[in-house]
């Protein structure tokens, strides 16, 4: 039939009833039987007060209509579907396009009032815009299914859509339509699927009545992902620390109100910690801000300072990594979170009772270690990170500490290392330095560190009988396993200047001898050039006589100590050592460190 007679047939039903305008280019079809039916090509809708922006077009509608109805000269649609079309949803702040079909329909959704039974969009496209950033978006491939039987006062929502080149699917089930038009609460269960993920919900919104502008959700969800930054970029979204962050999953109970998201009650798995607790996320600003307070009875901290070392390329050997330190990839929104944990593992290090957060602002992160005891030591510590206003890919590394109590020869053991000092140790530190790479940083790094023991003990060495043979160091394996040397005293404080870490101070007492560490640790080049002297204790009249000096260099992994001439500087006699601590080992990566030691 015309095109014109076929569009007048149904636009003015549209009119009263929902507010908006028809108009078809295409050709138009009519079947009376077996039910009527009425397709029309190229269809273009408008708001019926006369604005011309359009609220779809393109594509063919197709209508099924009530054959009781148009008997008696009304047009009802029992179902339509729009193929191949577009739906244009706001495209900017102040867009009123779809305000009065709206409030039009909400208004018609009484309870038994007639409405089509199915809604349904295939292979379409759907704009409008992202209220997160502003932006407009577009999702394609879209197939859209609203079920609603005139017997039922509940609708089925099922679609699929194609978002940033990935497919996704989603049902919502039991909205009560007419409950929610008129302001009032509605069951709801959906369910979503992704490639990386999945979520479901079920519970009870409403949208705030006819004005439909305030989305109020709660009930229990589930999420999970196996990749958290994966997931994140195909919503075009970020939150911080994403990047170091694999597989997540999360649920509890929640609630929606005010573009907030509140998690009373809520547990979470990142890889294979477990945490329980409560937090929320706002929307309301520029950057997604998250706050939380989670609990695990155990944590295995490995694998996230092993994806921190990977992005920053701190895994790399030999040498220092010269990827960038940029923090814009961990900054991605805002973060306030505290954690507690009775066990946390670190590779081989084994913390009890700790007690941390993390804040994570544009301006950049700051991690603080409350509290933690390893080896029945307390340690504290604070890191700062903060970009630098003139250069945003250089970063400023700010890192301080404490720790009293601390049992480094078990310490050692830990770390896989023989266990050659016994004693309580307690000291601090703090360096500061500015680089764009961690080579960079570590040679523009300054700072101090102090380490003391009172009443400990060397293993493996007898410096007693060292000065009484001279210098020399008794043979045989017996020997090392029985030599010991308890000292009253020991302390260290190297002063770091420009990665150059000078020894200032560092002294061992025993009742027989005193020693002396002089020289410096290299950062950039991850070596060690040191002197050791030892002298005994002066006599009752107060003389002494020189003792023995050893020079101690070499690489980080591969320290020698060699007797050296104590009127030569740092000259090296044939005669030489190694010590018990410092047999090569291979060059691991720094996230294999993580794990094993």
């Amino acid at each position: 039939m015309p095109t014109e007679r076929a569009v007048a047939f149904v636009s003015g039903s549209l009119v009263r009833t929902y507010g908006i305008a028809l108009t078809a280019s295409g050709p138009a079809e009519v079947a009376l039987l077996p039910l009527p039916r009425l397709s029309l090509g190229g269809v273009r809708f408008t708001a019926a007060t006369g604005e011309d922006t359009p609220l779809a077009e393109g594509g063919a509608l197709k209508l099924q209509l009530n054959l009781f109805a148009l008997l008696l000269g009304r047009t009802e649609v029992n179902t339509a579907s729009l193929e191949g079309g577009t739906i244009h949803l706001p495209t900017r702040d102040g867009d009123r396009r779809w305000a009065g079909p709206m409030a039009q329909a909400a208004a018609l959704l009484a309870p038994g009032a007639p409405h089509p039974r199915r809604l349904t969009l295939s292979r379409g496209t759907v704009t409008g815009l992202d209220p997160r950033d502003g932006r407009v978006q577009t999702a394609r491939d879209v197939n859209l299914m609203v079920s609603w039987p005139s017997w039922s006062a509940e609708a089925e929502i099922a679609g699929a859509f194609s978002w940033n080149a990935v497919p996704a699917r989603f049902t919502v089930s039991g909205l009560r339509i007419a409950d929610l038009a008129g302001g009032a609460s509605s069951p709801f269960a959906a369910t979503a699927d992704w490639p990386a993920g999945s979520l479901s919900a079920e519970g009870e919104g409403s949208l705030g009545g006819r004005a439909m502008d305030a989305l109020a959700l709660s009930g229990t969800a589930s999420l999970r992902t196996r990749s958290l930054p994966e997931t994140l970029g195909w919503m075009g979204s970020d939150v911080a620390l994403s990047p170091v962050i694999e597989a997540f999953a999360l649920a509890g109970r929640f609630e929606v109100r005010d573009r907030a998201l509140l998690l009373p009650s809520v547990r979470v798995h990142v890889g294979e910690d477990r945490f329980e607790g409560a937090g929320s996320v706002s929307l309301a600003g520029a950057r997604p801000s998250i706050q939380a307070t989670l609990a695990a009875d155990s944590l295995n901290l490995a694998p996230l300072l092993a994806e921190t070392l990977r992005l920053f390329g701190a895994d790399e050997a030999p040498g220092w990594s010269g990827r960038s330190l940029a923090l814009r990839p961990l900054t991605g929104g805002d973060l306030d979170l505290r954690v507690s944990a009775g066990r946390a593992r670190m590779g081989p290090l084994a913390f009890e009772d700790m007690a941390a957060s993390i804040l994570v602002q544009q301006g950049g992160v700051e991690a603080a270690l409350s509290r933690a005891t390893l080896q029945g030591g307390l340690l504290k510590g604070r890191l700062g990170l903060v970009p630098l206003a003139a250069d945003p890919d250089k970063t400023e590394v700010k890192l301080q500490g404490t720790f009293d109590g601390l049992d480094l020869g078990a310490l050692l053991v830990d770390l896989g290392q023989d266990r050659w000092v016994f004693g309580a140790a307690r000291g601090h530190f703090a360096f500061e330095g500015v680089g764009a790479t961690a080579d960079a940083l570590v040679r523009h790094l300054d700072g101090r560190a102090t380490v003391a023991i009172n009443g400990g003990a060397l293993a493996g060495i007898d410096l007693s009988d060292v000065l009484h043979r001279n210098g020399a160091v008794a043979a045989g394996a017996l020997a090392r396993r029985n030599g010991r040397t308890a000292f009253e005293h020991a302390s260290l404080t190297l002063q770091v200047v420009d990665g150059i870490g000078e020894i200032v101070d560092a002294t061992l007492r025993t009742p027989a001898l005193t020693g002396a560490l002089s020289g410096a640790l290299v950062l950039p080049e991850r070596r060690v050039e040191t002197r050791a002297q030892l002298l005994p204790r002066a006599a009752a009249d107060g003389s002494t006589r020189p003792g023995p000096s050893y020079a101690i260099v070499g690489p980080w992994d591969a320290v020698t100590v060699r007797k050296a001439a104590p009127e030569a500087g740092d000259g090296l006699t044939s005669g030489s050592l190694r010590t018990s601590t410092t047999s090569r080992k291979p060059d691991l990566p720094a996230a294999a460190r993580a794990y094993a030691p």
